[in-house]
C-alpha cells in the first residue's frame, strides 16, 4: 500500500499537460467534456489517495486499533513514516475540505444575489435588460436560466450582433457550462496541479458557445463580428459586481483566438499549430486514459491492501485473546 497509495498523488504531473495537449486538438464540446472528466477523475483519487494515508496512520495509534480490535504488530509499516504521513494527509483533507465548503457556498451566494438583482428588472423570456450604460452580457443559470443583457451592450451591436450575442448566451445555459467551471473549481482546491485545467476548459466552453451560436445564426462572421465589438465595447468597463463567478459570457477568454478560430475554423490562431496528426492524438489520449485508470487501480489496491492488512489483524487478535482466554481457564 505505500507505495501504490502515493501515486494518485503523481499522475497529475502527467495526466495534467496530456489532457491540455489533447484538448487543443479536439473540438470544443469534446474538449470540455475531457477536462471536466479529467479534473473530476483525478480530484477523486486524491481524496481517496489522502483519506487512505489518514486511515492507516491512524490504525497504528494505540486507542484506534483497540477500537477496531486490530493486533498492533501485523499492521506492516514503519510508524516513524506512517503516522506523521497520516498527520499530514489529515491536514490535507481537512484543507480540501474547508476549501471545496467555501468554494460551494460562495457559488450558491453569487447565484442568489445576482437572481435578486435580476428580479428587480422586467424578464421577457429568459432574457433580462438591465438599465446600464455599461456594457455586458452573461449568462445566469439557475432554475430558470437567464440571458443578462445591459442597454449599454445592446446599444453597441447591430440587431444582427445582438441575436449571435444572445444565442452565446444561451447556448451557455444550454450547456450548463457553469456545472463545468464549478466542477473544475472544486477539483482544483483538492490538487493543486489541477489548476492549470481551469484555463483550457473556460476556453473550451468559450468556442463551444460560439460555434453554437453561429450554427444558429448561420452566419460565422457575423458571429465572429459580434464576440469581438461586445469585447471591445466591454473591456474599458468593470463587469457587473452581482455577475457570479461561474456566469460565463461572450465577453471573456482569449477573444482574438475564438474570433479568429471562428474566421477560419479547424486551425488555432494565436498559438502554434499542432502538428499532432491521428495517430499523436491517439497517443497522448491512451497514454491519459493510462493515467487515469492508474491513478483509479492504485487507489483501489491501496484499499484493498488497507483491507486485507485490517482484517488479518483483526484475526490475529481475535486469535490471541482466545488464547488468553483458554489459559485463563486452566
Amino acid at each position: 500500500m505505500i507505495v501504490a497509495v502515493w501515486i494518485p498523488l503523481l499522475v497529475p504531473l502527467i495526466a495534467v499537460p496530456a489532457a491540455r495537449r489533447l484538448a487543443e486538438s479536439l473540438p470544443p464540446r469534446t474538449a470540455a467534456w475531457l477536462l471536466a472528466g479529467c479534473s473530476l477523475a483525478l480530484a477523486g483519487c486524491t481524496i481517496v489517495a489522502l483519506g487512505l494515508l489518514l486511515a492507516a496512520g491512524a490504525l497504528r495509534l494505540p486507542p484506534v486499533a483497540a477500537l477496531g480490535h486490530l493486533s498492533l504488530p501485523l499492521l506492516g509499516g514503519d510508524p516513524a513514516v506512517s503516522i506523521p504521513a497520516a498527520c499530514l494527509a489529515g491536514g490535507l483533507l481537512v484543507l480540501c475540505a474547508i476549501a471545496v465548503t467555501v468554494r460551494a457556498r460562495r457559488h450558491r451566494a453569487e447565484l442568489r444575489t445576482a437572481r435578486r438583482a435580476t428580479d428587480a428588472h422586467p424578464v421577457r423570456g429568459d432574457l433580462c435588460v438591465l438599465p446600464d450604460p455599461a456594457p455586458d452580457a452573461y449568462a445566469l443559470p439557475g432554475r430558470p436560466g437567464r440571458v443578462v443583457v445591459t442597454d449599454g451592450m445592446l446599444r453597441a451591436l447591430e440587431p444582427a450582433e445582438r441575436e449571435a450575442l444572445l444565442a452565446h448566451e444561451r447556448a451557455h445555459l444550454a450547456g450548463r457550462h457553469h456545472l463545468f467551471l464549478l466542477t473544475a473549481a472544486l477539483a482544483a482546491a483538492c490538487h493543486p496541479l489541477l489548476r492549470s485545467l481551469r484555463s483550457p476548459l473556460g476556453y473550451a466552453l468559450e468556442r463551444w458557445a460560439d460555434e453554437s451560436a453561429a450554427s444558429q445564426v448561420g452566419d460565422r462572421r457575423v458571429t465572429a463580428r459580434a464576440i469581438g465589438r461586445a469585447a471591445l465595447a466591454a473591456r474599458p468597463h468593470a463587469p457587473a459586481p452581482y455577475r457570479p463567478r461561474t456566469a460565463l459570457a461572450a465577453t471573456a477568454g482569449p477573444v482574438p483566438r475564438r474570433v479568429a478560430a471562428l474566421l477560419a475554423p479547424g486551425r488555432t490562431p494565436g498559438h502554434p499549430p499542432i502538428r499532432t496528426g491521428l495517430r499523436g492524438r491517439r497517443l497522448i489520449a491512451a497514454a491519459l486514459l493510462i493515467c487515469v485508470a492508474l491513478s483509479a487501480s492504485a487507489a483501489l489496491d491501496a484499499a484493498a491492501d488497507l483491507h486485507e492488512t485490517v482484517e488479518v489483524a483483526q484475526a490475529q487478535s481475535a486469535q490471541g485473546q482466545s488464547a488468553q482466554g483458554q489459559s485463563a481457564a486452566r
